[in-house]
């Protein structure tokens, strides 16, 4: 089996933005609404934003940052601005940051717990 690609490192934790944190403020509420490990939000080119929370079904498992970009798509976002996972990682997962990189290369990722504290940013 094809080893997984290293998460990427979350760097110390910046100033949000009041706009960023709204998006921490969404996911933690995706989060805590269905009792999910994670929750995620983002933020399209157009200032919409898009909150989800992880899925683990038998038949499917997404995580809350890939559901969140998915549904960004799906309303025809074609970039976007910023991301924010809350979670009790301490690293942000392969696949959400694959994700968000496929709409945008330089949005900002913010990992934060689940009091709202933010961890880090990936820029890269």
């Amino acid at each position: 089996m094809p080893e997984s690609p290293a998460a990427p490192s979350v760097p110390t934790p910046t100033e949000l933005s009041a706009e960023d944190a709204k998006l921490v403020v969404l996911a933690r509420g995706a989060r805590g609404r269905v009792g999910a490990v994670e929750g995620a939000a983002v933020r399209d080119q157009d200032g919409r934003t898009y909150a989800a929370a992880s899925v683990s079904l038998p038949s499917l498992a997404i995580t809350a940052l890939q559901l969140a970009v998915a549904s960004a798509a799906a309303a025809g976002a074609s970039r976007l601005e910023a991301a924010v996972v809350v979670t009790e990682a301490s690293t942000l997962d392969t696949a959400g940051h694959a994700a968000v990189r496929d709409l945008a290369t330089d949005a900002p990722i913010h990992l934060a717990a689940p009091d709202g504290t933010v961890l880090g940013t990936v820029v890269e």
